[in-house]
């Protein structure tokens, strides 16, 4: 009770203008305080009128009225200042601007706690009570405070509208309901209300399903990120190793051929020298041969000279010819090595493009289209190649659609053929993002995806598409939907379609079978790594089953 009282006293000793406590207060004539700065401020703007007022009661003064301060309020308002009074709080008790007033209050209207959907009143806390206390009130619908209860109010008739038109899809009161909208299908606003409050709860669901799936998406896409930054950090290290060993290599490499060069350097310099002392040799004992026959050719006696010419002993065997035309030498060695350098750069430049192009190209999984104008914007034209069809299956539409028939089809032996059912792939491969559609008539048809080099032999467990580890396929028939692969069989829910969409994102393993319609249906999703181009492929197992890939464009 004591911080009631002074609560009250916090109230009775604010301004109306500010909301704070009294600043050298005036008091009007009409009865009415205010801080001295706060009314003059108020009255200057009325100036333009000359008629000034009072903003609590509006009386109106003429002259403009002159206030003095009020020396006993101001030392009151001091004096339960001292004893714990202070400014009032930012979050006060009176409605402002933006909040829905009191509509019982007369004065300065405080904020309402609650709006009646009954009464279409909003009541403060002091004037709620009765909603609260008395039995008349307990079937009142009490609702957050709103500043749209007019809203409720039929502008026609003035009535609270507590009706619905399904007809014109709008609330209505009870006289409209007689009125302008007689004879439509009208049902209770509460009515009305429950049944799209299911229909909210499903969106709810709907969104929440949706809020569950992104988000375990989201925990996908960050375990990929993980995964591609372990992959990223292991490649770097890798290659960082790769290339040391590869440097230390080319670095040991190096080291052999300047040994080899030098040892070879050595061999043919010793080699040169040898050659050279047996020249210098001759040279000497040519030289000495020729000063003794010189002195021989100058000998006047005949005699002397004959017998002395009869003892000259015979010159030396000469060395062999020396081949002096330009060489090559180690010439070649540089030709060699530049010849590896330019083919060590183009391995490099080769691996480089591969390596940019894919390998470090982290393809991140993009949305799965929605609607079927999405999935159209991958749809590729794709046609049946005879050279794989089975000798049963008779192809037309131009190799788009395939029939069982009962006569052998002259086709031409070739290793691609299929030999068991009557399976047939597509001419194309199937890489990156691409969408097709399949339209089948039969008694069970395969729809499917393979490697190139699946088996053609007639094996089924080897060679039909779903049986092996190089096929994937969806099973239809008109009761019932099954996934096959690797001999493993995936039951899939729904009814079958007679037009099955195939969604492949091939970078990012996802492979979808949708039941095609106004809306697209999931059947069955593959999530997995393809090592290869795919080929699209149609099974077929009874006389005059069809299957045909639909033109999309």
């Amino acid at each position: 009770m004591a911080q009631k009282g002074v609560q009250l006293d916090r109230e009775t000793f604010s301004c109306s203008i500010c909301l704070d406590l009294l600043k050298d207060p005036v008091t009007t004539s009409c009865g009415h305080s205010y801080c001295m700065d706060c009314i003059q401020s108020h009255w200057d703007v009325e100036d333009c009128k000359k008629i000034y007022s009072c903003p609590e009661c509006r009386k109106t003064f003429t002259p403009r009225p002159v206030l003095l301060k009020s020396t006993m309020l101001s030392d009151l308002v001091e004096e339960l200042k001292k004893t714990g009074l202070q400014a009032a709080p930012a979050d006060h008790c009176y409605a402002r601007a933006e909040d829905v007033a009191c509509d019982i209050c007369t004065e300065r209207k405080l904020k309402a706690l609650k709006s009646c959907l009954v009464c279409l009143v909003s009541y403060c806390d002091q004037h709620l009570h009765p909603h609260y206390n008395s039995s008349a009130f307990e079937k009142h619908k009490l609702v957050e405070p709103s500043k749209k209860l007019q809203e409720n109010i039929c502008s026609y008739h003035n009535e609270v509208m507590k009706m619905f038109c399904c007809t014109d899809q709008q609330l209505i009161c009870y006289l409209c309901s007689v009125d302008e909208h007689k004879g439509h299908d009208t049902v209770s606003a509460a009515a009305e209300r429950t049944e799209r409050q299911k229909k909210l709860q499903g969106s709810r669901q709907n969104i929440q399903q949706r809020i569950k799936d992104r988000e375990k998406d989201v925990k996908l896409l960050q375990q990929q990120a993980e995964a591609i930054n372990r992959s990223a950090n292991k490649a770097v290290k890798d290659s960082g190793k790769i290339f040391t060993e590869l440097i230390r290599l080319l670095e040991k490499r190096s080291s052999d051929v300047k040994q080899q060069v030098r040892s070879q350097q050595k061999r043919e310099e010793s080699r040169v020298r040898e050659l050279q002392e047996k020249l210098e040799q001759e040279i000497t004992e040519l030289k000495r041969k020729d000063a003794e026959l010189e002195k021989l050719s100058h000998t006047e006696d005949h005699s002397q000279f004959l017998h002395n010419y009869s003892s000259l002993s015979p010159l030396s065997q000469s060395t062999s010819s020396i081949d002096l035309h330009p060489r090559r030498y180690f010439e070649d060695v540089t030709a060699a090595l530049s010849e590896v350098r330019d083919e060590l750069q183009e391995v490099l430049r080769e691996k480089r493009t591969i390596i940019s192009g894919t390998d470090l190209a982290v393809l991140l999984p993009q949305p799965q289209p929605e609607t079927r104008d999405d999935f159209l914007k991958y749809s590729c034209e794709i046609t049946l190649d005879p050279n794989t069809a089975h000798t049963r299956l008779l192809l037309s539409e131009g190799n788009r659609k395939a029939t069982i028939t009962l006569d052998q089809q002259s086709y031409p032996s070739h290793p691609d053929r299929f030999t068991e059912w009557g399976q047939v792939l597509t001419r194309e491969s199937l890489t990156g993002r691409c969408y097709w559609e399949v339209k089948w008539r039969a008694d069970l048809v395969y729809i499917s995806v393979a490697y190139k080099d699946i088996s053609r032999a007639r094996r089924p467990e080897i060679c039909d598409f779903g049986y092996n580890d190089k096929s994937w396929a969806l099973y239809c028939d008109y009761n019932s939907v099954k996934f096959w692969h690797n001999k493993v069989q995936t039951l899939v829910s729904g009814p079958p379609s007679s037009r099955i969409g195939v969604y492949l994102d091939h970078s990012a393993g996802s492979l979808s079978f949708y039941r095609v319609s106004e809306t697209m249906t999931l059947l069955h999703r593959v999530q997995t790594t393809f090592t290869q181009p795919l080929y699209a492929g149609l099974m077929l197992h009874d006389l005059r089953d069809t299957a045909e890939f639909c033109k999309l464009n």
